[in-house]
């Protein structure tokens, strides 16, 4: 095993409703009985329920320090706007919170960016460039693009062997299309091109329909930075 690889840290299949569940109690309203007899139901051992709240927690339930307030900021767009789409808001905190789902969200977006598909065995390749062969990178990448699936963002076709990206969800609403560029800054962990994130790998599954430079500097947790006449990009303020 390569000690100075990275973590993987999203190593559980988690279903939409799970996560959904887990946006619902940070949001208050259901409780974590709420969520463990969905778990109970799905008929995971009490090893797996574990190791599934783990994930859970990171995403919505015990968010890292430095991810609390864009946590809150997507319950808050939740609770304020009824048709906000659940998957959206569980996507851009998987992406802030756990680089290996991004990564695998950034491959399958490239990858099949031209013809609307790909090779999972692809896929599995370049995360293993990244993560090492070590035991765990080809079984969570195939939690993740499982994970996925469940979400609406892809459909997987012949016994898991390609990846098809399904039609990506319109978003329409400033404040959740300013959330979900924070959300692809976090994970790029540096500033983005504003002209290229209608296109940016990672947010595939998504099609941001507004003037997206009107956007970001409407937003007081993002920066619009201009570097010459044609170039601007977007960054994280320091203060957050």
């Amino acid at each position: 095993m390569n000690s100075s690889a990275p973590q993987i840290g999203f190593d559980r299949f988690i279903q939409l409703d799970w996560a959904a569940a887990a946006l619902n109690i940070r949001a208050g309203t259901a409780g974590l009985d709420d969520l463990n007899a969905l778990l109970v139901a799905a008929g995971l051992s009490l090893e797996a329920k574990k190791k599934t709240r783990t994930v859970l927690n990171r995403l919505w339930l015990e968010p890292r320090a430095s991810l609390v307030g864009f946590a809150d900021r997507g319950v808050s767009l939740y609770k304020s706007q009824t048709d906000v789409p659940i998957a959206a808001l569980c996507w851009g905190v998987a992406i802030a919170t756990y680089p290996f789902f991004g990564k695998v969200a950034e491959l399958v977006g490239r990858l099949s960016a031209i013809q609307g598909d790909c090779a999972s065995a692809e896929v599995h390749r370049r995360m293993s460039e990244i993560y090492g062969e070590r035991e765990g990178t080809r079984r969570m990448t195939n939690m993740v693009i499982q994970s996925q699936a469940s979400w609406g963002a892809v459909e997987r076709v012949e016994k898991g062997k390609r990846v098809i990206r399904l039609a990506p969800t319109t978003i329409d609403n400033d404040e959740l299309t300013a959330w979900l560029i924070e959300a692809a800054v976090r994970y790029t962990g540096k500033p983005v091109s504003v002209p290229t994130l209608q296109s940016l790998p990672v947010l595939f599954p998504f099609s941001l329909t507004r003037p997206l430079a009107y956007v970001i500097s409407n937003s007081p947790n993002l920066n619009l930075r201009s570097e010459g006449p044609s170039s601007q990009f977007v960054a994280l303020p320091a203060s957050i």
